[in-house]
């Protein structure tokens, strides 16, 4: 549940919140004086001095590679390097639109031209207020000339084939932001400001931008036709925060600006990057039912470019979850996958369905969606990817797919702070499901250990390897002497689009069966005292926690992050109710008791476990009245617990204060209780 942010109306409420918050926050909290105080005040702060990369891109001939990281000395802002790959020790080299190299400013979302001669980036440097397009020649690093003059939000920069223009997708005027940012507080007619995103295209060698797309339509994704004239676009009317759910597939004209649907998926599916076959023949996609947008899942579909029809689903039946794909040749796609807990790369052939395996590993490796971490040249074989797992942190490693080597040792310092991970699978009625069990640091098999469930969020997602973060990642609890499991119960991807499916119309219900067995089946393998368990969860997640402590007393300690008490009056206090039609079937209106049969709130009195729970005050994906909901049903009926609200914050805290105080205090929290 991180669809697009919006406001909820349910604004009396919220200021009530808002006041608890503020009560709470601002009274000095008080952590034990003892070893597991400063160990995880440490390892906190070593989570937050990791270096972080993002938008990796390799260039066409496979010759450069490109990255956004923070600026360096804890300025704001953040910096493009890149560095010539065929060069072993090369040194990055900074590109940037300052005139002066030795300052600092938002710069990223590169994308290089088919050429390889050019890269195209989004900058601040011109306003500090307003992203711009800019172009630059890796062999004049410090020479990017800006090519537009915009007022609004931009993003999805792509150069057309033939290098000439450079597409991307604008919001004149607002708009835009990403799912997770905290939302705005509205006054006035609510719902009447509409910032739809237009496709919009500039002449890479300068001159006036212009849009190509109708403004009555959204668009979330799209991908140019070989021969630049045309356009694949995901898209929908406004507002975008709701309706991705609901969008269709179109093509477009760049000459008249029309645009035609030619796709409208089920109810059960949404469709996500579209990307023109090298013939003009095709268009593959992605289609599942998939909770968020940009966090993408499901199986690899083709429909003919200029006779639609029904779409050809190539990968039915198959027990992964595709997660990107990008063309090879006419009758050959890359796909990446997630299977059983782990990352995937294939060659799919077209015609035949026939798949085949590149490279597995347990990582995860995608190269579209919300955090896109793998790249990979016109060649079809040489990648750049950000890899991490939970035994090594971040780096860029660039080469061919399985024999990868590292261009960057940002993080050569950096250790686990926890024990070893491995894959744990067990099955409730007749569905498998697996999940990640992280051994505690310094693991003796003769002592008997607490151990936390941490539920991801989504629910169609998946928990893979990778190097902890600060966003309420639990595997920080493995460095203070605990277990940690994190199960992928159904509705998660990476065993197929029927697990996906396997919790509609059923949340909370197979999904803490699947929790259950896990759990089961890890007290059967290591050392963990059942009666020290605790459970916790973010978003979807936050839920599940809420959900688990009204059907089972089997955890002495809970925290609940950015949870749904009520599925009831979630629907109305949400601006992104289309994403609950594919999963409850009909709306709350419709089908109450479906939503019911769901809800933490009406089991409340069942709960004995103490819970805590934390939301931030702008949260539009979970909004701070469920939080308020559940705290309240619990003090009122005796449970032990207690609300935190954050400032300011949305569904992905941006303050790193408030990350840390997060982390702070769920770990006094599960000590408290479970030690």
């Amino acid at each position: 549940m991180t669809g697009r942010t919006a406001a909820f109306p349910a604004a009396a409420l919220t200021r009530a919140v808002g006041i608890l918050c503020l009560g709470l926050l601002t009274s000095a909290a008080s952590w034990p004086a003892d070893t597991n105080s400063s160990t995880v005040t440490r390892v906190i702060d070593q989570l937050e001095a990791v270096h972080s990369f993002s938008d990796v891109s390799i260039s066409p001939d496979g010759h450069w590679v490109a990255w956004v990281e923070p600026a360096p000395g804890g300025v704001d802002g953040s910096a493009i390097l890149f560095a010539d790959r065929t060069q072993r020790g090369a040194k990055p080299v900074r590109l940037t639109a300052l005139a002066d190299a030795s300052s600092y400013i938002t710069e990223g979302t590169v994308a290089w031209s088919p050429d390889s001669r050019r890269l195209a980036f989004l900058s601040y440097a011109s306003d500090p207020k307003q992203e711009q397009v800019y172009v630059a020649d890796p062999a004049k690093p410090a020479g990017a000339v800006k090519l537009t003059s915009l007022n609004g939000y931009v993003t999805d920069l792509r150069w057309t084939p033939d290098g000439h223009n450079i597409g991307f997708l604008y919001a004149s005027g607002g708009g835009g932001g990403g799912p997770l940012q905290a939302a705005k507080p509205e006054t006035g007619v609510i719902g009447s400001a509409i910032h739809n995103q237009q496709l919009t295209q500039v002449a890479a060698a300068g001159g006036p931008f212009r849009t190509v797309s109708p403004s009555e339509l959204n668009i979330y994704e799209y991908d140019w036709s070989p021969d630049a004239d045309r356009y694949v676009a995901i898209a929908a009317p406004g507002p975008a925060d709701n309706n991705w759910w609901t969008a269709k597939m179109y093509l477009g004209s760049v000459k008249d600006g029309t645009m035609k649907a030619v796709y409208t998926p089920p109810a059960d599916r949404q469709v996500a990057i579209p990307r023109w076959s090298p013939d003009r023949k095709q268009i593959a996609f992605v289609g599942g039912l998939m909770s968020d947008e940009g966090f993408v899942g499901g199986d690899l579909f083709t429909i003919p470019a200029d006779a639609p029809a029904e779409p050809r689903n190539l990968t039915a039946g198959r027990r992964s979850s595709v997660t990107s794909l990008q063309w090879q040749r006419p009758d050959r796609l890359l796909i990446t996958e997630d299977v059983n807990g782990s990352g995937a790369i294939g060659s799919i052939t077209v015609s035949s369905g026939e798949i085949e395996t590149l490279w597995q590993g347990d990582e995860l490796l995608h190269v579209a969606g919300n955090f896109p971490n793998l790249s990979v040249a016109a060649d079809g074989r040489t990648a750049a990817s950000i890899r991490s797992t939970w035994a090594a942190p971040p780096e860029i490693w660039s080469g061919p797919f399985g024999s990868w080597s590292p261009l960057t040792n940002a993080n050569a310092d950096r250790k686990p702070q926890w024990g070893k991970a491995e894959k744990v699978n067990s099955t409730a009625g007749n569905l498998q499901a697996e999940g990640w069990l992280l051994y505690p640091d310094r693991f003796d098999a003769s002592k008997r250990y607490p151990m936390v469930v941490s539920i991801h969020g989504g629910p169609a997602s998946m928990r893979g390897s990778t190097w902890p973060s600060v966003h309420f990642d639990m595997s920080v609890m493995a460095s203070l002497g605990y277990f940690v499991f994190f199960p992928n119960p159904r509705g998660s991807y990476g065993e197929g689009e029927s697990f996906t499916k396997a919790n509609v119309k059923d949340f909370g219900h197979g999904d803490l069966e699947d929790i259950l067995a896990g759990v089961d089946a890890v007290l059967r393998k290591v050392p963990v005292d059942p009666n020290r368990l605790g459970v916790t969860g973010w978003s979807y997640g936050g839920f599940m926690t809420m959900w688990t402590v009204t059907q089972t007393n089997r955890f002495r300690a809970a925290v609940a992050g950015a949870g749904i008490a009520n599925w009831k009056s979630y629907y109305g206090e949400n601006l992104i109710d289309q994403w609950m039609i594919p999963y409850f079937g009909a709306s709350v209106y419709d089908s109450p008791e479906t939503y019911a049969k769901s809800s933490p709130i009406d089991y409340i009195k069942q709960v004995k476990t103490p819970t805590l729970i934390v939301v931030g005050e702008w949260d539009a994906e979970c909004p701070a009245p469920q939080s308020y909901e559940f705290w309240h049903a619990l003090k009122t009926l005796g449970v032990r617990t207690e609300l935190v609200v954050y400032p300011g914050e949305g569904h992905s805290f941006r303050t790193a204060e408030h990350r840390k105080d997060v982390l702070r205090r769920t770990v006094e929290w599960f000590d408290q209780n479970l030690r």
